[in-house]
């Protein structure tokens, strides 16, 4: 085991979350479940995995995963979802790291399936995110959706060996209810920083995302699945503006009242 702690946030995970906890355990003693009340049996499967799971409200994705830093044993944390499985050679890049630099972060390959496929192009085929950092000087913004970590200017990041698998979504359907739900909450995140809707954004971006992730990006490549990633990309673009426009409207005939969307991740 290493010095370091699992952070993960859950939601009715009771399919995946297994598989992402017994890897976890080749790392670390140290696993932090920050559960948002599942009703299903995502409790009891972490508990029995010998996880340190807590129930907390839902404040929204970066607030969740900092509560889960707070409670963790160790300064340096690995942030991991539910539906990501580290594997053998990150096991292995992780436990030969020193850790005695807290001014480096550590960037790890995804490896995004579509059901059972693997995705090898497209945007989903050139994903990767920070996900090693110490605490002491790193944090997860708070916003409600498409969190960042908030880095010092000076940080120094370094790939790490080895990949995150993201098993992303199990279907065309799932995907589409994903790209609308976080639809939903940038448009509201997007109101709120003050962010403006334009011609471009509305019918120009979504044209232009779609043709660099299915054309520039290759995601044709993928067959039936990559033209399903590329055609909700679009849709997901559209939607953020459309909504956000529908919400600017709104604003100026009546006070701003945030939507109550259910938590589903």
């Amino acid at each position: 085991m290493i010095p370091v702690s699992i952070v993960i946030i859950t939601k009715n995970e009771a399919e995946v979350i297994a598989d992402c906890i017994n890897a976890a355990k080749m790392i670390t003693d140290d696993i932090i479940i920050v559960d948002n009340y599942s009703t299903d049996e995502t409790f009891n499967i972490a508990r029995l995995l010998g996880c340190h799971i807590y129930q907390k409200n839902w404040d929204g994705y970066g607030a969740n995963k900092n509560k889960g830093i707070g409670l963790a044993k160790y300064d340096w944390i690995l942030s991991v979802d539910a539906d990501e499985i580290v594997d053998l050679e990150l096991v292995l890049s992780l436990h030969s790291l020193k850790l005695d630099n807290t001014g480096i972060v550590y960037d790890i390959k995804f490896k995004s399936y579509f059901g059972k496929k693997l995705i090898r192009h497209g945007n989903w085929g050139r994903d990767h995110h920070i996900r090693l950092f110490n605490r002491t000087v790193v944090k997860w913004s708070e916003a409600n959706v498409h969190e960042t970590l908030m880095l010092p200017e000076q940080v120094q990041i370094e790939r790490l060996d080895g990949c995150m698998h993201h098993y992303s979504v199990k279907d065309s359907n799932e995907c589409n209810n994903k790209a609308l739900y976080y639809a939903h909450l940038s448009a509201e995140k997007y109101l709120q920083t003050g962010k403006k809707v334009n011609p471009v954004k509305l019918y120009i971006s979504p044209i232009f995302s779609f043709i660099k992730n299915y054309i520039v990006f290759l995601g044709f490549l993928d067959g039936r699945e990559g033209w399903s990633i590329a055609k909700i990309t679009y849709k997901n673009k559209w939607l953020k503006y459309h909504y956000l426009n529908r919400l600017e409207n709104n604003a100026k005939k009546k006070p701003y009242i945030k939507a109550n969307l259910a938590v589903e991740y």
